[in-house]
């Protein structure tokens, strides 16, 4: 055989042509030697093949050995040791890495494969059978779902509840003036979706009872300073619980948004402890009237149409049983104004696919809460 270098696809060896590399099979002479050409022979053969195959084994030492090696077990110069756990997976060499036409991996390529489920179909739904603010949400319409009878009902009691003890007296006045505020805050957070929320809900709570001390303690012609510091505070205590908060941003966000809401809400209601108590009277009356006016089964304008004149008309006659104004145009012009108050706090109440719990908490409280300030402004005006 020639002793002529080989030209073949050998990539891996990169020594001097000509003779066999120091270490190949245990020689170190020229092709010329017996033991030597038998080597060099052996080398040529393999380099014919191509053959590319890259020694990977963990030796008891955690070392690697990387190189290109014969059949027989004789490894070329180019071997790199690395120091690495034992055990730890190496890179394939290109050629090993890629894939036969027919699907079938390469040695030492692991085969993967995609599968991709079919997404069953939704299954139909009856929309007779869902609940109306359901049925509202699939059809695109309008998410409005007014109380109904029964909160208007109970709404009618409270404000009932509340002419009566303005009648008696103050501190009379607190009692159901208390639950109001009660049910306001529960029912703020509910119809902002926000439940469980026992923090929030107690925050606004306390908040509204201090307001209430505040007016108690300061009287009625220090109820505006009373109201808005206790408001001020509220709102900075608000803002330290949810900094106090593990939520993310947006939702901490929206909980501080929520808790200052509630809690002037519900100290804001406290404007029926610093009214003047006719108007107070007055007000609760024309409030209560709107909302049973409300619920009636008519369509939405004249409902509304309704509601405002059946106020006004319970503002005149409130009025002149408690002597309110020097003319029965003072207790319509109050009664008109609270049931309009009324009347937002109960579309406040209807609005965002509301639960039944929000139709007996906001839906119950609102409209009276609403009307505070105007029951406040305009019993001090017209009285």
């Amino acid at each position: 055989m020639s002793n002529q270098p080989y030209e073949g696809p050998y990539e891996g060896y990169e020594g001097h042509q000509g003779y066999a590399p120091p270490g190949y099979g245990g020689y170190d002479g020229h092709p010329g030697h017996p033991q030597g050409h038998q080597a060099h022979q052996a080398h040529q053969a393999h380099q014919a093949q191509g053959y590319q195959v890259q020694q990977s084994h963990p030796d008891p030492q955690g070392y690697r050995q990387q190189g290109w090696y014969d059949p027989n077990g004789a490894a070329y110069p180019q071997q790199q040791w690395q120091r690495q756990p034992y055990g730890a997976a190496q890179p394939l060499p290109p050629e090993t890495q890629a894939y036969e036409p027919h699907g079938y991996a390469a040695p030492g390529a692991a085969a993967t494969t995609t599968t991709t489920a079919a997404e069953p179909e939704p299954p139909a739904v009856d929309l007779s059978t869902l609940p109306a603010n359901q049925r509202a949400r699939l059809e695109g319409r309008s998410p409005i779902i007014e109380p109904g009878l029964q909160p208007a009902a109970l709404t009618a009691v409270l404000g009932a509840l509340l002419a009566g003890a303005a009648a008696v007296g103050t501190y009379a006045l607190a009692v159901p003036l208390v639950i109001l505020q009660a049910v306001t805050a529960a029912g703020w957070f509910r119809l902002n979706g926000m439940w469980p929320a026992r923090q929030g809900i107690a925050l606004a709570f306390l908040g509204a009872v201090t307001a209430d001390a505040a007016l108690l303690v300061a009287g009625r012609e220090h109820a505006p300073g009373a109201i808005l510091g206790t408001l001020g505070v509220w709102v900075l205590l608000s803002l330290v619980l949810q900094l106090r908060s593990h939520a993310d941003p947006d939702t901490r966000m929206y909980g501080l948004m929520a808790t200052v809401a509630s809690a002037a809400l519900s100290i804001v209601a406290a404007g029926h402890l610093a009214a003047v108590p006719d108007a107070v009277t007055v007000g609760a009356i024309a409030v209560a009237v709107a909302v049973l006016a409300r619920a009636l089964p008519l369509p939405t304008a004249a409902s509304v149409v309704v509601a405002l004149l059946a106020a006004a008309g319970a503002g005149i006659a409130t009025g002149g049983a408690t002597g309110f104004g020097t003319s029965g145009a003072a207790g319509a012009f109050l009664g008109l104004g609270a049931g309009v108050c009324a009347l937002i706090g109960h579309r406040v109440a209807s609005y965002d696919y509301p639960s039944r719990f929000v139709h007996f908490t906001a839906g119950v409280a609102l409209p009276l809460t609403a009307a505070a300030p105007v029951i406040y402004v305009l019993g001090r005006a017209l009285g």
